[in-house]
């Protein structure tokens, strides 16, 4: 082991990145120094070369990122900056795995430095975007560790395995979730100030009256004028876009925003009325067709900031299971939110058309009393219900996990070919009264070559390992019981991957001296944990 440990940026075109930094530095110094000297302005070279120069200097400090580490800490170098994190302030290492959008890379893992107070920062090397690239990711990493452990104090915390920190687990900063949902609901209360205004402004143009010869000057904006004009063309454009109305002669106005369905009705030629209310033109009819401005009224901008208060639902429960699983090891993962997101969508179900149709009154009448009461019982519902199923399900708080018996606490063991609510309903055979459970073993071994398993089967014969969730042994391959024993069940980590869903847990085995992992719902892998120990010869209700 040697006492540095160095992780340049492999950047083969940098030579190229400092050539176009510097001629676009020197176009703009000559362009500059001309036009000081001639007194003219400058011509856009001068803005081509130095938007060239800021380009190249920006890649470059991107690209000379270098992290060593030596006896003192570790040490990050790039273009414009240094800086020394000695190995006392460094508590512990974690692996930061991020999911990109470019289907090439779908995922980066990077180290992450735990220091003194629970911060955290990244480390722009080593930087892994491929199963081939994880190898020397992992060397890397283990290297970096190996000097930590000798340098750092001996009362700095550190794990015996790393976490893997990524989107699903506990350890994931929720700032981001944060401001969107203080950003939906500034939205939500700028919409809920333009309530009132906007029922006004609609109830104006409903009252307005055409204006009379008697009707003084100051007050004949509020009333209707009527104007005479002719249409000279269309433009009608793509829905998302704004079509127009031209007049000919450019009377009363050269042109007239409306909808694409009112430049598709009108024609070229078309005598047309046009009705004017507070200086602007409202409404255009003639031909047979009429089109009027839409003026959104109290129910359309409170319908907007009840749905902007839903949207911001969203983030909010992800901040809520964050701050459940607080308690949780950073790397643990946490409950999925998607449960609140189909409680948000049931209240949308009734609240957005509430707002819409009574927007200044929910208890206008017993109809819509009823309306508002049921709607927010059927919401109270339906949020106990998100709470419940996204509960933390620790492995200790059911029995079946942790004993075998295939019994979580409070609830009677499952009998054969049934499943527990939240599992799976596993597959029977009427033939050989074989059940199929949903499981998966993490690791490739001869009993799970390539990964092929998805289904455990339990029954007559041995547990086997089957690519198919049944009726029929075919293409199953048996376990080998006798050398397998469970160490541990427990809830998933971030390092088990994303194809672990986040309401099974994992159990810990050991294969003839090399570590393996089975996936299940609770209830399923407390069967095949009991069974594997009935098979070996140890007593099913024996602990983990």
């Amino acid at each position: 082991m040697t006492e540095t440990w160095e992780v340049p940026c492999p950047a083969p075109w940098r030579r190229a990145l400092w050539l176009s930094a510097g001629l676009g530095t020197a176009v703009t110094g000559l362009e500059a120094a001309r036009a000081i000297h001639l007194g003219t302005p400058p011509n856009p070279w001068a803005g081509i070369g130095l938007l060239v120069a800021l380009i190249s200097c920006a890649l470059l400090h991107a690209v000379s990122h270098r992290v060593t580490a030596d006896a003192d800490g570790v040490h990050l170098r790039s273009l414009l900056r240094r800086r020394h994190i000695p190995w006392s302030d460094i508590s512990d290492l974690r692996i930061r795995r991020m999911h990109t959008d470019n289907w090439r890379v779908p995922e980066t893992h990077r180290i992450m430095v735990v220091l003194r107070g629970r911060r955290k920062r990244l480390l722009p090397l080593p930087m892994c975007r491929s199963a081939a690239e994880l190898p020397d990711f992992e060397a890397k990493l283990a290297a970096l560790r190996a000097l930590h452990r000798r340098h750092a104090p001996a009362s700095a915390p550190r794990t015996d395995r790393v976490p893997v920190i990524s989107a699903r687990t506990a350890g994931r900063t929720w700032a981001g979730s944060l401001a969107l949902c203080v950003l939906l609901l500034t939205g939500a209360g700028t919409a809920l100030a333009f309530v009132p205004a906007a029922e006004t402004e609609k109830s104006a143009w409903e009252a307005a009256v055409p204006c009379t010869a008697a009707t003084p000057a100051a007050e004949r904006t509020e009333c209707l004028t009527t104007l005479r004009a002719e249409i000279e063309r269309t433009d009608a454009n793509q829905p998302k876009q704004r079509s127009w109305l031209y007049f000919a002669e450019g009377r009363p106005l050269e042109r007239l925003g409306v909808s694409r369905e009112a430049a598709l009705d009108f024609e070229a030629g078309d005598r047309v009325e046009l009705t004017v209310w507070r200086r602007q033109v409202r409404e255009v009819s003639g031909a047979g067709h009429i089109w009027r401005e839409h003026f959104p009224g109290a129910g359309d901008v409170l319908m907007v900031a009840a749905g902007c208060v839903l949207a911001a639902g969203l983030p909010g429960a992800r901040i809520l299971m964050r701050l459940r699983g607080r308690r949780l090891p950073e790397d643990e993962v946490i409950p999925s939110a998607l449960p609140f997101a189909g409680a948000l969508a049931g209240t949308a179900g009734w609240l957005l058309p509430l707002c819409y149709l009574h927007p200044l009154d929910f208890l206008a009448s017993p109809a819509v009393t009823a309306w508002t009461a049921g709607g927010s019982a059927a919401s109270a519902g339906l949020f106990a219900w998100a709470w419940y199923t996204s509960r933390i399900r620790r492995p200790d708080a059911a029995t079946g996990a942790g004993t075998g018996t295939g019994t979580e606490s409070g609830t009677a063991a499952a009998p054969a070919g049934t499943s527990p609510a939240g599992t799976s309903p596993p597959r029977e055979s009427a033939a050989r009264g074989d059940v199929f459970l949903s499981a998966r073993f993490l690791e490739h071994t001869d009993y799970n070559p390539t990964g092929f398993g998805t289904h455990v089967v339990l029954g007559d014969g041995p547990p086997a390992v089957a690519p198919h969730g049944g009726p029929g042994r075919f293409a199953v391959k048996p376990l080998p019981v006798e050398r397998l024993t469970v160490r541990n069940v427990r809830r998933p980590r971030g390092g088990d991957g994303e194809a672990v869903p986040r309401k099974w847990h994992i159990a810990e085995i050991d294969d003839a001296g090399t570590p393996v992992r089975l996936a299940a719902a609770p209830a399923d892998l407390a069967r095949i944990v009991a069974e594997l120990r009935r098979h070996a010869g140890a007593p099913a209700d024996s602990g983990v």
